[in-house]
């Protein structure tokens, strides 16, 4: 499956001037591209590849150990799960494929692969969220800057059922991952669970690859008081004090597309999460019960490695 989401504070420092913060805002954002399109920065080519994809590869499924690229992301995300304000971006967008006997980078994202058998998998799995400014969000106005998350942590996926062919496969996901941020000295911000089922749909339309993914999202308090808490020195008239609670954080779903022509890649995703029931939901940071995350991104492949390894993809 491709992504993930989506999906912070800062605490202002005196050294950091201006331009210090916005070489900062550039990696952060590189990071959060890095999420919402890892079937494009931390992807293999697809399964059924488009046009010229194979060349040069053996009837033994050889490809090259490594791929390197880079292109241009356009996209649109709201300011944090919950906002009722958005932003656009357009960003660079890496395209970084390792084929590895245990560290992978490829269509499934990057990971560290602990466990390998037919029906199971269990690795180190890798995520990341956009920062967003709180002087663009009314609802934020005042408070410290939400800042990227990078999250990292152990994932089971359970293979639930496959066609003959491997044209599509049913898993069972199990991400458990502790977050922090990215910035000059990193934070906890709390841990995230979101159990998920993944269908992979390779060769649809003559080449597409097409993925979604539905499941609960769950957070601890930490992490929840990271996006929604308030403070009683940033309470308001309009925006009370808030002490968030952890547990279920609402439902998530996930479409993604991408397709390889020869040495260039072409990818799109659309996500959406519905926020009822939360236990946040009472926040004066929420406004909306739902949020629409969408990009479309585009790279070029500038090198391969010349040494081969066996790969489905």
């Amino acid at each position: 499956m491709f992504l993930g989401r989506p999906r912070l504070q800062q605490r202002r420092r005196p050294h950091a001037g201006p331009a210090g913060r916005g070489r900062l805002m550039r990696i952060v954002l590189r990071a959060a591209v890095l999420a919402a399109f890892p079937a494009a920065a931390l992807a293999a080519g697809p399964s059924e590849a488009g046009p010229a994809v194979d060349e040069g590869l053996g009837a033994s499924g050889q490809r090259p150990l490594w791929e390197l690229g880079l292109g241009a992301a356009a996209l649109r995300l709201p300011d944090y799960r919950g906002a009722d304000q958005s932003h656009s971006y357009l960003l660079p967008l890496p395209y970084i494929v390792y084929r590895g006997t245990w560290l992978k980078a490829d269509r499934d994202g990057a990971r560290a692969v602990l466990l390998d058998s037919p029906r199971a998998k269990f690795d180190l799995s890798l995520a990341a969220s956009a920062p967003a400014r709180s002087k663009d969000n009314d609802a934020r106005r005042g408070m410290r800057d939400l800042k990227a998350l990078a999250e990292i942590g152990p994932n089971l996926n359970l293979e639930l059922a496959r066609s003959a062919q491997q044209r599509w496969k049913l898993d069972l996901r199990l991400p458990l991952r502790a977050a922090f941020t990215l910035e000059r000295s990193p934070r906890s911000a709390g841990t995230t669970f979101s159990p998920h089922l993944n269908l992979d749909v390779a060769g649809v339309g003559g080449g597409w690859n097409v993925g979604m993914l539905t499941g609960p999202v769950f957070g601890d308090r930490k992490h929840h008081a990271y996006f929604y808490g308030v403070g009683a020195a940033d309470a308001t008239a309009d925006r009370p004090a808030y002490q968030a609670r952890g547990g279920y954080g609402g439902w998530q779903a996930l479409a993604s597309t991408s397709r390889r022509f020869g040495n260039t890649w072409v990818g799109a995703f659309v996500r959406y999460d519905r926020l009822d029931g939360a236990v946040f939901d009472d926040s004066p940071l929420m406004r909306r019960k739902s949020a629409l995350s969408a990009g479309i991104g585009v790279s070029w492949i500038l090198a391969t490695s010349s040494e081969r390894v066996a790969a489905k993809d």
